[in-house]
């Protein structure tokens, strides 16, 4: 069971993985209340975008059992994100990436940056959300936000420290959780780095094109290079390391 702390850091499991809150700001009524919100809206996002649960929306649309107007209003404005991303990917980002319905590579990042906006209205203004190490940070912690970037192929160091206010960090990679992420172009497990990193301005589509980065792999660098407001750190299968020049951080030896 849940307990809220006091600090205003809170810890949630959520949609199959650990969602943590850090509110640098003054506690009040206000902020305590977006935080029971946010916490509760990343349930209703579990609920309706669950691709484990055969009765949330995202499952019975797959099936056919109901269509998008019978769906609630955050289905049809997810998968038009997914469109707009796999536009921006040139299709290597896809809400059906092996054929069937799974919105999974854009849910997670949308559903924490959601969960800070209803921070920040609040009257937030130095928050960290991280929903399974992928974070919206508004604002700074002083001197500045640092967050490490695990190694992914030597546990228990960092591989990058990412510093800046008002940023989003999301890596994708096969460490953890192994080939999880597919080639939309194949419907088969990408070939990508060990490990991708993206800092951008929003966890949505920072998210996303961390999946989508990762399913390019050699390619990827190039890509994100052309990108304005998105920068990239990847770490290859054999340990070797490249990033974007505008990478807001500093890589640690490798």
């Amino acid at each position: 069971m849940s307990e809220f702390r006091r600090g205003l850091h809170h810890v949630e499991r959520a949609m199959g993985t650990v969602f943590s809150f850090d509110i640098r700001d003054a506690r009040t009524p206000a902020i305590e209340a977006a935080l029971r919100d946010a916490v509760a809206w990343l349930h209703h996002v579990d609920e309706v975008f669950s691709t484990y649960r055969s009765d949330s929306a995202i499952s019975r649309l797959a099936r056919g059992e109901i269509g998008l107007d019978d769906c609630p209003a955050e289905v049809p404005e997810v998968l038009d994100l997914c469109e707009q991303v796999g536009a921006a990917t040139h299709g290597w980002f896809s809400a059906t990436p092996d054929g069937t319905l799974d919105p999974s590579g854009l849910v997670k990042g949308w559903a924490v940056e959601r969960a800070g906006q209803l921070l920040r209205a609040a009257g937030a203004r130095h928050t960290c959300v991280n929903g399974g190490g992928d974070l919206q940070l508004s604002g700074e912690a002083a001197p500045g936000w640092r967050i490490g970037i695990a190694h992914p192929l030597r546990p228990g160091e960092l591989c990058a420290v990412v510093t800046g206010r008002d940023l989003a960090v999301a890596t994708s990679g096969s460490a953890e959780r192994g080939p999880h992420i597919l080639n939309p172009h194949t419907g088969t497990p990408a070939a990508g780095p060990a490990s991708i990193t993206v800092v951008g301005p929003d966890l949505t589509t920072t998210d996303a094109y961390a999946t989508a980065a990762f399913a390019m792999g050699t390619g990827a660098q190039t890509w994100l290079e052309g990108l304005d407001g998105y920068e990239g750190l990847a770490i290859t299968g054999d340990g070797e390391a490249w990033h974007t020049p505008g990478f807001p951080g500093t890589p640690c030896a490798v």
